[in-house]
């Protein structure tokens, strides 16, 4: 059964928008589980421009199924709150200090003592650790041999090419799974995922662990109202 972790981050930057608490991270998470969620995610950003660090704790007191914290360990206070808070997984994200979201994966291979470091030290906090990837084998290679627990494929370019020509689109996913899997390597998968490509991405990966939707779901929440979307991306995953 592949997962589903709500990342609350578009929630905050509304509540960021207009100043004061309203939407209540820590409300809707809560509301995001007792609808289903497998997970929330959350992606603090140095400048934090919408989930602040202070999220970070507040949801680690009440979150009761998987947290998973992603970012940068070279930016900001990611590392040192992700080893204090001690989330269920840390996804190591190389996003720079301008992106306005994540779009790109890690060199598994230029950063190889870098990350080997990092995740000593997450492991030894009893972390799952996880690594944002680009769908290129070398680099899944390269994630198993630092150490990882898991990748998490980055699919902006699945999602992109997704309406013209499916098959194509996750070819390069597919084979990186399967050597993902082949390494020991668990599979987690993020960016761009909706309900118009989910299913067929969950299809064609069939060892696939996890996926991490934000952006695309708060938005058909605004439609279907969020238990109902909550409950349209987990049968999704279902095959």
């Amino acid at each position: 059964m592949t997962k589903l972790s709500v990342n609350v981050n578009k929630i905050a930057t509304l509540r960021n928008s207009r100043g004061g608490d309203v939407p209540n991270v820590v409300q809707v998470a809560k509301d995001c589980e007792r609808f289903g969620a497998d997970g929330i995610t959350v992606h603090p950003r140095p400048d934090e421009r919408h989930i602040r660090y202070q999220d970070v704790f507040d949801l680690s007191q009440i979150v009761t199924t998987e947290f998973n914290i992603e970012g940068n360990p070279l930016k900001g206070r990611y590392l040192e709150i992700t080893l204090q808070v001690k989330p269920t997984q840390a996804t190591l994200v190389p996003d720079g200090d301008n992106a306005i979201t994540s779009n790109a994966g890690w060199d598994t291979i230029t950063h190889e003592a870098y990350l080997k470091e990092v995740i000593v030290e997450l492991k030894q906090k009893g972390i799952r650790t996880s690594i944002f990837v680009n769908p290129i084998e070398k680099f899944i290679e390269g994630a198993a041999k630092v150490g990882a627990d898991r990748i998490e494929l980055y699919t902006e370019q699945y999602a992109h090419d997704y309406p013209k020509n499916p098959e194509q689109a996750v070819a390069e996913y597919r084979k990186c799974a399967m050597l993902a899997h082949e390494l020991g390597l668990g599979i987690n998968a993020g960016h761009d995922l909706s309900l118009v490509n989910l299913k067929y991405l969950r299809q064609q990966l069939p060892h696939l662990a996890e996926v991490s939707i934000g952006h695309a779901l708060i938005a058909d929440a605004l439609y279907y109202g969020l238990e109902n979307t909550i409950q349209l991306y987990k049968r999704a995953l279902i095959v």
